[in-house]
């Protein structure tokens, strides 16, 4: 009975291994990416904090940071996976996560907002709003980060 006891401890032990192991090489790429768009924004513009970093994947990829700048304003950093070209906004430059959704709740009448993040296409910052409709289908809305304009929809996936 003890060699079963300490068979399945040690079991134990090694799938956690493995887990941690698998989840480490996993999001490696992610915090090397991170790491690259946080150090080009410092170079570019005066961050000094990040708060938050995201991947948004559009018609290109692009890093999001969310964060403060030496005067201690919070910024929004978007940059291109191919250009490199560091875009920036003071987040009071442009509309909130809240405004946005509610630009999808005066149009459309979802089931369940699945997430909201910043995003860019075509050199535009905008918010991008994944949701479920009614009849369970997926829904992308995005929203014109400065202007709240909606900017263009992709339903009933």
């Amino acid at each position: 009975m003890k060699k079963i006891i300490l068979f399945l401890v040690l079991f134990i032990v090694i799938c956690i291994g493995v887990f941690i192991k698998v989840y480490a090489s996993a999001q490696e790429p992610l915090n090397i990416a991170e790491e690259k768009a946080v150090s080009l924004a410092k170079e570019k513009v005066e961050l000094s904090e990040v708060e938050d970093f995201h991947i948004y994947h559009g018609t290109e990829t692009v890093s999001v940071l969310e964060g403060k700048n030496k005067k201690g304003e919070n910024i929004i950093v978007w940059i291109p996976e191919k250009s490199k070209k560091v875009i920036w906004d003071k987040r009071k430059n442009g509309i909130s996560k809240e405004d946005a959704v509610q630009r999808l709740l005066d149009e459309k009448n979802p089931k369940k907002i699945i997430s909201v993040k910043l995003g860019m296409e075509n050199s535009i910052p905008l918010w991008e709003i994944y949701y479920r409709s009614e009849n369970n289908l997926i829904n992308y809305y995005y929203v014109h980060f400065k202007t709240g304009e909606w900017l263009k929809k992709i339903e009933n996936l």
